[in-house]
């Protein structure tokens, strides 16, 4: 089957997740290989924008298409979910299998968002401390703590 037939989320997934191998893989491999503790948006946007280029993906990743792919991510996400019932924080219970699994699907949903961001023009770090600061405004803390305060009295 060629890459074309599968689909623009599935080919970004299978060369992702290293089905599809090329040099530049294989530095990305060993340059990322040791985690590190901050990864920056720019960062992960330059890298993207790259990882697709040599591919000759731009002409695909419209912002429609990449919403759409976006958007099969989250439901692949919600997927690991589903029949969990109520899940506490640190995911106590789960398997170490599950865990990487749903880094997996959350780094999928990442990278898709911060793609579109890119292909849109937009600074998505910047956009999210504004809306943490209109956020901020819309609820202050006051209030919130007084009508949390009441309803439970």
């Amino acid at each position: 089957m060629a890459m074309v037939d599968v689909g623009l989320g599935v080919q970004m997934n299978m060369a992702m997740n290293g089905i599809v191998k090329s040099e530049m893989e294989n530095s990305y491999d060993s340059s990322i290989a040791h985690k590190s503790k901050d990864v920056s948006l720019k960062d992960l946007s330059n890298r993207l924008a790259e990882f697709a280029h040599v591919r000759g993906w731009d002409q695909h990743h419209s912002p429609r298409n990449l919403l759409l792919a976006l958007v099969g991510e989250v439901g692949e996400l919600s997927e690991i979910f589903q029949w969990k019932g109520e899940v506490g924080k640190g995911l106590p219970n789960w398997s170490d299998d599950e865990k990487e699994h749903l880094e997996e699907e959350l780094s999928d949903v990442l990278l898709y968002l911060v793609r579109l961001a890119d292909v849109c023009g937009l600074d998505l770090g910047q956009a999210a401390l504004t809306k943490i600061i209109k956020n901020a405004r819309k609820y202050p803390v006051a209030v919130i703590n007084q009508n949390s305060i009441s309803s439970y009295n």
